[in-house]
């Protein structure tokens, strides 16, 4: 079986058949990525296949000698960041025009109570580079080397943020917590 190097290899010679083992690899895996940063399965379905055709586009511009994991997440976060941004500027002329926002579905609010509730709602405080950071981290299990080439940032940087983040996200959830507690006292 040909490693992951190879067979980008062999698609940039123009063997590009063999972009559908690219995506049975690592489809599943950008979909949970980018459903964490999305919160909607329908939005993370559409901007994984547009972070494939993307990556497709450009894989003739890929180097071997980056981890193509972490390009490949660095794609998907721009797109997703890119999308995030579009929502807050529909969000915002919808506002401006008064128009109602859409409530969301009922199958939205089940899978955002996958999550416990404080620690949904930790994670939307957050900006979305504060939750990408945490999301690649605990969720994907990214080293901080890892997480400092998707980002293009030092690790050193990484650590800081990832430090600084985890314990604005400690306190948030602790905050929550109490305010559930004294709710139900």
């Amino acid at each position: 079986m040909d490693s992951i190097e190879e067979k980008i290899r062999r698609i940039q010679a123009g063997e590009v058949y063999l972009f559908s083992d690219i995506i049975r690899l690592y489809q599943q895996r950008i979909y949970v990525y980018c459903f964490r940063l999305l919160n909607s399965r329908e939005e993370a379905e559409d901007a994984v296949q547009d972070i494939f055709i993307k990556a497709y586009q450009n894989i003739w511009d890929y180097k071997l000698q980056a981890n193509f994991t972490s390009w490949l997440y660095r794609v998907s976060y721009h797109h997703c960041l890119n999308q995030l941004r579009r929502q807050k500027f529909q969000n915002q002329l919808r506002r401006l025009l008064r128009q109602d926002v859409t409530a969301k579905s009922a199958e939205q609010v089940v899978e955002n109570r996958l999550f416990s509730e404080s620690v949904a709602a930790a994670l939307q405080k957050l900006s979305i580079e504060e939750r990408n950071l945490v999301i690649l981290r605990i969720f994907e299990d990214k080293s901080f080397a890892e997480i400092a080439e998707i980002l293009g940032k030092s690790t050193v940087t990484v650590r800081k943020r990832y430090e600084r983040t985890r314990s604005k996200l400690r306190e948030s959830i602790v905050r929550r917590e109490k305010q559930l507690c004294a709710r139900t006292n």
